[in-house]
């Protein structure tokens, strides 16, 4: 993007997504500085800082779809991401992405997409091959049976993804899970200050509160499966407390047995929890 004329004096522009002025006078040298006081509140400043703005919101949306397809493992039309690939904010969202398309060596870190619905990946021979399968998913890591070498590859090869995907937390269900249990408490009775602390930690990541729970529903296998954190009541007790970790038939409905809880749903479920886990009061004792 150019430079605006804001006003007789300066100019403005977007700077790695930051409004920027310059004098005019000092066009040629090229420096930057902070805005001006007297400029601050010209239209043209006002409009670039809501498009900055914009721009920022759409950043954070196409990385929401971009997680929400990866968590679901959704098949997703190569023709979409072609459409959306010469798009920024797009491309840096899906770039580097392991995508899996339907032949059985079609897995790669997603680097093209072009206007004929084709993608171009990177597989682990460090060849670029050209994926022709109509519609692909990017699995959940814990889907990934070569996790292990794609995070070898990737560190070796210095792949950065936009969002994270190989190297999210992931937890394996324990073989031999006991089939008659339907909760974990491996990580219940984390401790916070309030009620009102632990919800803002939990919005914070991404969960939502639903009455006295921390909830994130999980689209596992085809269905629909909400992992569910207890909470403390806030109107009995002054800290706050997580509870139990459980999930239930789609919104919420009906526990779960252990057995039942599918390798998507379980290590979502423990990734929540061990998160809110993680954003606990440590007492002062402990903190030496």
């Amino acid at each position: 993007m150019g430079w605006l004329a804001a006003g007789d004096r300066y100019e403005v522009a977007l700077v790695e997504g930051r409004v920027v002025a310059r004098a005019t006078s000092a066009t040629r040298d090229g420096h930057e500085r902070t805005l001006p006081a007297e400029i601050r509140d010209r239209p043209e400043v006002v409009e670039l800082q809501r498009f900055a703005e914009w721009l920022d919101r759409h950043a954070a949306e196409c990385a929401a779809q971009v997680t929400a397809w990866m968590v679901s493992s959704l098949p997703v039309p190569a023709g979409l991401l072609a459409q959306v690939w010469p798009d920024e904010a797009w491309r840096a969202a899906l770039r580097d992405i392991v995508v899996v398309g339907e032949g059985p060596d079609e897995t790669g870190f997603l680097r093209d997409a072009d206007g004929t619905g084709g993608l171009r990946v990177v597989n682990l021979d460090g060849e670029t091959v050209r994926l022709t399968s109509p519609t692909v998913t990017m699995p959940h890591p814990v889907l990934l049976p070569d996790l292990e070498e794609l995070r070898t590859f990737a560190a070796e090869a210095g792949v950065v993804q936009g969002v994270a995907q190989i190297h999210r937390a992931t937890w394996v269900k324990p073989a031999g899970t006991d089939g008659g249990a339907d909760s974990v408490s491996e990580f219940a009775g984390a401790e916070y200050r309030s009620w009102f602390h632990l919800s803002a930690r939990a919005t914070s990541l991404g969960y939502r509160i639903s009455g006295s729970a921390v909830v994130d529903r999980v689209r596992d296998d085809g269905r629909t499966v909400t992992a569910r954190v207890g909470m403390s009541d806030p109107y009995t007790e002054e800290k706050a407390w997580t509870g139990r970790l459980s999930w239930h038939h789609g919104d919420d409905r009906g526990r779960l047995p252990l057995s039942e809880v599918g390798p998507v749903a379980w290590s979502e479920g423990m990734r929540m929890a061990a998160a809110l886990h993680a954003g606990r009061t440590v007492p002062t004792d402990d903190a030496r």
